[in-house]
């Protein structure tokens, strides 16, 4: 079997989530718009995974849930504080602007990839005057767009921070599943428990044939929502197709099993390359992406022998993703083939 390290999107559905598909489908005729069975049971899954009496919503992608959730947060007028790399800053094509008719993105510096309550601050209190888009909103990335980990206590301050002053907080989860099995905690911990308001809690990258959910720990934030999805034309008519795969990640912590493998390995590869002298680790491997540094004759060796990765992402250099799918044999292949390109 062919696979590549160049995005968690280009693996397929995992087992578990695929016989759920198949079960929703051969359960005859079921109610349209998210008022079937299947959507009502996973809706309840997700409030039991997170203890909590949340709202959930379900769009077709990524793009769809960071957007319609932080235009729900924040008026045209308004801004949202990321980190400079963050997704919604440098691979959603102004999708969060144009879905809140405006809302400015603050983009700062953080070491890692990660936001902290400084940064924060010094953008909140930079101006007050009716010609700057007041911040409202703090978004951020967990694993963050290089591969690192927000540990408990560093979304709990950040997010006092931002109820300090009024904001509420925005956790784009598209990899949510690999930080959750890198730090060990349960994820109420690391999310409602910690201050994140809105999770966009990701499927797609985590073995789901399509679709994310929407979570609000604060049901009051999510008035009219459902409406922005619907306008949005993110809307399933034939929603269980959505939702019912989740039951097959939530069923037995597949979600985490599957999140633990792809981080796991990562880390063989994030170990195999360490002895390579000419490639330079940019980033700790902290969940399932291993950025790091080549010579270009390499990278083009690479490329040459049909090697996918991007160069594009985060802050550059040549990213390596790992997938719930990955076998050890591909990791090692390409390590063996990474070692080759630098010495040819």
């Amino acid at each position: 079997m062919s696979q590549h390290f160049a995005s968690d999107n280009y693996a397929g559905v995992c087992p578990e989530a695929l016989k759920w598909l198949i079960e929703a489908n051969q359960s005859g005729h079921e109610p349209s718009y998210g008022d079937d069975q299947w959507t009502q049971r996973v809706c309840d899954a997700i409030r039991a995974l997170f203890k909590t009496d949340c709202d959930v919503f379900y769009v077709f992608n990524g793009t769809a849930a960071n957007s319609l959730a932080l235009a729900s947060l924040c008026q045209s007028y308004q801004s949202v504080i990321c980190h400079e790399v963050a997704h919604i800053e440098t691979d959603e094509c102004g999708a969060p602007e144009f879905f809140s008719n405006g809302s400015k993105l603050l983009a700062t510096q953080g070491e890692n990839g990660k936001l902290t309550p400084a940064a924060i601050e010094t953008l909140i209190t930079r101006r007050s005057d009716i010609h700057y888009p007041r911040p409202q909103v703090v978004s951020i990335t967990q694993s963050t767009e290089v591969g690192t980990v927000y540990q408990v206590d560093e979304i709990r301050a950040i997010a006092e921070m931002a109820h300090h002053h009024g904001l509420t907080v925005h956790m784009d989860g598209a990899r949510f599943a690999n930080a959750v099995a890198t730090l060990g905690v349960d994820p109420a911990d690391v999310t409602w428990r910690a201050g994140v308001d809105v999770l966009c809690f990701g499927g797609t990258k985590n073995g789901l044939p399509v679709g994310e959910a929407v979570v609000f720990f604060k049901r009051e934030l999510a008035r009219d929502f459902a409406y922005r999805v619907k306008q949005a034309g993110q809307l399933a008519s034939k929603m269980r197709f959505i939702s019912a795969p989740w039951i097959g990640l939530l069923e037995n912590d597949v979600w985490l099993k599957n999140a633990s493998h792809a981080n796991a390995m990562a880390r063989r590869l994030h170990d195999a390359l360490v002895k390579i002298p000419q490639a330079k680790i940019m980033f700790p491997c902290e969940s399932n992406a291993v950025f790091v540094t080549l010579p270009q004759a390499a990278v083009d060796r690479l490329r040459a022998d049909n090697w996918r990765f991007y160069q594009f992402i985060g802050a550059g250099g040549c990213r390596f993703m790992c997938s719930w799918d990955t076998e050890p044999a591909m990791v090692d292949k390409l390590a063996a083939a990474i070692a080759e390109a630098c010495t040819a």
